[in-house]
């Protein structure tokens, strides 16, 4: 009885993993596609010209893309977790 126990956690933790691994692959390959279409020219402006603001504005694209997809994918997962309970 123990054992099917874990074994069901078990398996309703990698479900969840799996599930938010796909999410936010999902979210970092649009966010990294929205990036390009709109500042892939201005960055690239930055990288020839000025290679120190270039570094700093590089810096928070990566913390800004850390933070939101994070919330982004927390919220989603928690909807998600908040149907299935229905």
């Amino acid at each position: 009885m123990a054992g099917s126990r874990l074994n069901k956690s078990l398996k309703n933790l990698l479900r969840s993993f799996l599930a938010e691994l796909i999410l936010y692959s999902a979210l970092v390959a649009g966010y990294f596609a929205a990036v390009l279409h709109f500042l892939g020219n201005w960055v690239y402006d930055l990288f020839q010209h000025d290679r120190k603001l270039y570094a700093f504005v590089a810096l928070g694209l990566i913390i800004t893309q850390g933070f939101l997809l994070e919330v982004l994918t927390r919220a989603l997962l928690e909807l998600a977790h908040r149907e299935r309970e229905k």
